[in-house]
């Protein structure tokens, strides 16, 4: 695993040190200010390089960059991406009363509740003790991101006046399970709420920001009135060019291979590796479609199902070395067709155009997966583009089933 507490400027004092030379306080200083942006992932563009990404670089590997969006944050004044310094307006905590529990995560409580002042259903999400600036992070990209397609709606944000425990305030959705919905959807409502996702990620992503946490139970869907919000921003993060970024964000199902082999400087192509897996879980009736039971164990079903090749070749590429132990774990895999996984219970489901639009989201490189735009004109959503654009022509003839085919 890559080390945070190993950067180029700790490596550099420890040889001075045993050089016997003296570090200046002053210098020391600026050193641990520099590893602290390090390891919490400080805002801001790149700091300090990692000694694992040097190493790959000495082995001939790529540094990563992104394909698209890649300046945004770059050219956007600082108070946009900086949130450290980040002041809170708070809200009146007694204008919303709690309704019921509506869930549950690692970082928060749900609630569904009302508004005092207006009677609106509203959620309320009552954040457990965590950093200040973490919070911070999420407020910030939630009023960066706020009006945005299909991005769930900040509302307002206040504290409990004696316990100073932090809620946001969000719209409410009538959200139903995906467990109960998915198994119900349709060849069309699998189109349509896919890229009803891909809307919100490529408003995020041309805004600078990757959710790094994209799932099923981040997504919620009124099913009766159409309408979709990607909600849970707690992971998202601004996007800067040769920025390192923790590795331990995304659940385990839905991890990018870069995430699984510790690579850092990772882009928005993670968020579509995410989706691809939701998508692959609806489209063949498998929830979820990578079931590892550790982050070892989801990358050797990631490689039975991508091939040990190509993931060797990504390897390869970054400079990436596994532990001897590892690879023997992965152990050697053909590519499977995405056909393999055609049952009759899937078969209405999956057409060729399925197919490729999910061989394009799920690639071990993120350098070569298609992007949330590119994908929003793949021949698969053509229905769901004339029904956005009736006037738009299609991109290719929609595919029926498998044996259909579609021109690229």
């Amino acid at each position: 695993m890559a080390d945070a507490n190993d950067n180029t400027a700790e490596v550099s004092t420890q040889i001075r040190q045993q050089r016997n030379f003296q570090v200046h306080p002053t210098e020391r200083n600026w050193q641990q200010d520099a590893q602290r942006r390090f390891e919490f992932g400080a805002a801001g563009p790149a700091g300090p390089e990692s000694a694992s990404r040097r190493k790959r670089r000495e082995r001939g590997g790529c540094v990563s960059v992104s394909k698209v969006y890649r300046d945004v944050n770059l050219l956007k004044s600082q108070d946009y991406w900086d949130y450290d310094t980040l002041s809170i307006s708070w809200g009146n905590q007694d204008d919303y009363e709690v309704i019921r529990k509506v869930g549950r995560g690692k970082y928060s409580d749900v609630f569904e509740g009302v508004s005092i002042v207006s009677g609106e259903k509203v959620i309320i999400k009552i954040l457990k003790p965590v950093r200040k600036r973490k919070i911070k992070r999420e407020i910030k990209i939630l009023q960066c991101l706020r009006g945005g397609t299909n991005v769930i709606q900040l509302l307002d944000i206040v504290r409990d006046p004696q316990s100073k425990v932090p809620s946001l305030i969000f719209e409410a959705v009538n959200n139903v399970d995906f467990k109960v919905l998915y198994p119900k959807f349709t060849n069309y409502d699998v189109k349509f709420y896919a890229y009803e996702v891909l809307r919100a990620l490529d408003y995020a992503h041309s805004n600078g920001i990757m959710h790094r946490d994209v799932k099923p139970h981040n997504v919620m869907i009124d099913h009766e009135q159409r309408k979709l919000r990607l909600i849970d921003w707690g992971l998202a993060e601004f996007y800067f060019p040769n920025k390192e970024y923790n590795v331990r964000v995304a659940s385990r199902y839905f991890k990018g291979p870069e995430l699984l082999v510790d690579l850092q400087d990772y882009d928005y192509g993670l968020d579509i590796w995410s989706l691809g897996c939701m998508l692959a879980g609806m489209l063949f009736r498998r929830e979820p479609f990578f079931h590892g039971h550790d982050n070892q164990d989801q990358l050797v079903k990631i490689a039975r199902v991508l091939g040990t090749s190509d993931l060797y070749t990504y390897l390869d590429k970054y400079g990436i070395e596994l532990d001897p132990s590892y690879r023997d774990r992965i152990g050697v895999h053909p590519k499977k067709q995405w056909e393999y996984f055609i049952s009759h219970d899937n078969r209405n489901l999956v057409s060729a155009d399925a197919l490729s639009l999910l061989d394009k989201m799920l690639r071990y490189d993120h350098a070569e997966r298609i992007t949330a735009k590119e994908a929003m004109k793949h021949f698969f959503f053509d229905a769901v583009r004339r029904a956005f654009e009736p006037n738009s022509a299609p991109a290719a003839t929609q595919s029926g089933d498998i044996m259909s085919t579609g021109s690229e």
